[in-house]
């Protein structure tokens, strides 16, 4: 005996046996392709193996590892336009976006808090606004077929251009340059940080993404997967599309307190950055001490003035006028009143995800583990799809 598993809006994502019950709940079984027309997920192969990837649906997918709750420069780059493109879609775009936790593992980590920064980033998601009933969002490792794609890609992934990609040096603090030769990379690398494009890879073609919204130093690992599924392509014959980049309008936001990097999270100084759940109060004072410079008025250089240019970036992400346009309006205005201005906006911008975020963890009804419930069923059965496919044309 079966009951059908509801989405969150009540259209159908499985069926549960429910005369075994665990820890209360019934027991999910695996999606069935007969079970999968009315959830549209049955995009690129459809009933036929030859069909183009031109006549197929756009399919939009992107990762981001639960570092716990993101910080400004992670919503302006990505999580602002990933929202932006689940408003602007088609209604036949499939939009995919995963929690990337297996990536999370390069780097040590304790259990108790990766799984709390996962629950933490799913909460987020929700917050700046996609909808669980629009968009797949989902936990990378609930979804096998990530890692099994991961592994059948190594089997035709080149050393040679893994070692030229940028992620492990940046990672591992070497130069662009260096090469596996250097004593360094030797005695430091891993093999999971190494091979880091590939399981990217694996995430974006498993899903048979069409396109991947990326900032601009992110597009050297779409061109990989680009490169990896063109060879698989080649050798087996035609089962993945080569996916598009969809690069970020956004400008990168800078540290508030080194201004010349990337706002970060690894930056020693909490002031350096701000969290999507700061208070006004935490913003206005981190607005205030933020590093700008002696000289008088309101410039944009980011070489000579950075500070000052980084505030004005921001200022204009919300304000929606260049920066140029801001300086107009503020060249003959004091530093001061600029990061007055800016925090307001800044506070004003942020205020609804705090409060929604903040509703969504004290939750005691389960709300966050049926999203990412709801989101596994829907992306399993995407990936299962591919991997039917995978494993007939390699003989598995």
């Amino acid at each position: 005996m079966y009951r059908k598993i509801t989405r969150l809006d009540g259209r159908l994502v499985g069926f549960a046996s429910s005369p075994r019950p665990l820890n209360g709940r019934s027991i999910v079984t695996p999606f069935k392709a007969d079970r999968l027309k009315s959830y549209r997920l049955n995009r690129w192969f459809g009933n036929c193996t030859t069909k183009h990837a031109s006549d197929a649906p756009r399919t939009i997918f992107s990762g981001i590892q639960p570092t716990g709750v993101p910080h400004l420069g992670n919503y302006l780059g990505a999580l602002r336009e990933w929202v932006r493109l689940q408003n602007s879609a088609t209604e036949e775009t499939q939009l995919i976006f995963s929690i990337v936790d297996l990536h999370a593992l390069t780097v040590p980590q304790k259990c108790h808090m990766l799984r709390g920064w996962r629950k933490e980033m799913l909460a987020t998601l929700i917050a700046v606004g996609l909808d669980p009933n629009r968009s797949t969002i989902f936990y990378q490792s609930a979804v096998q077929s990530h890692a099994e794609l991961y592994w059948i890609l190594c089997t035709i992934a080149s050393i040679g251009y893994l070692s030229r990609m940028t992620q492990w040096k940046s990672k591992l603090q070497l130069p662009d340059d260096v090469t596996l030769e250097n004593p360094a990379a030797r005695s430091e690398l891993r093999l999971g940080l190494f091979s880091y494009p590939v399981l990217q890879a694996a995430d974006i073609l498993v899903h048979r993404a069409t396109h991947v919204p990326v900032g601009e130093d992110q597009r050297q690992h779409l061109e990989f997967s680009r490169n990896i599924a063109n060879t698989f392509n080649h050798r087996y014959g035609q089962i993945f599309p080569a996916p598009k980049a969809l690069i970020s309008p956004a400008r990168r936001v800078m540290s508030l307190k080194e201004p010349t990097v990337k706002m970060s999270k690894s930056h020693s100084d909490p002031r350096s950055r701000i969290l999507l759940t700061d208070s006004s109060e935490d913003i206005r004072k981190k607005i205030q001490v933020a590093l700008t410079d002696s000289e008088e008025g309101v410039t944009y250089d980011p070489i000579r003035r950075p500070g000052v240019s980084n505030l004005l970036e921001i200022l204009s992400h919300f304000d929606g006028r260049t920066c140029e346009e801001l300086v107009s309006e503020y060249q003959f205005a004091s530093l001061r009143a600029l990061k007055e201005t800016l925090t307001g906006q800044v506070s004003d911008n942020l205020a609804p995800i705090r409060e929604r975020y903040l509703q969504l963890i004290a939750n005691k009804g389960g709300y966050l583990d049926a999203v990412s419930e709801q989101g596994a069923h829907a992306a399993r059965a995407n990936a299962e799809q591919t991997m039917s496919h995978v494993r007939n044309v390699m003989g598995l």
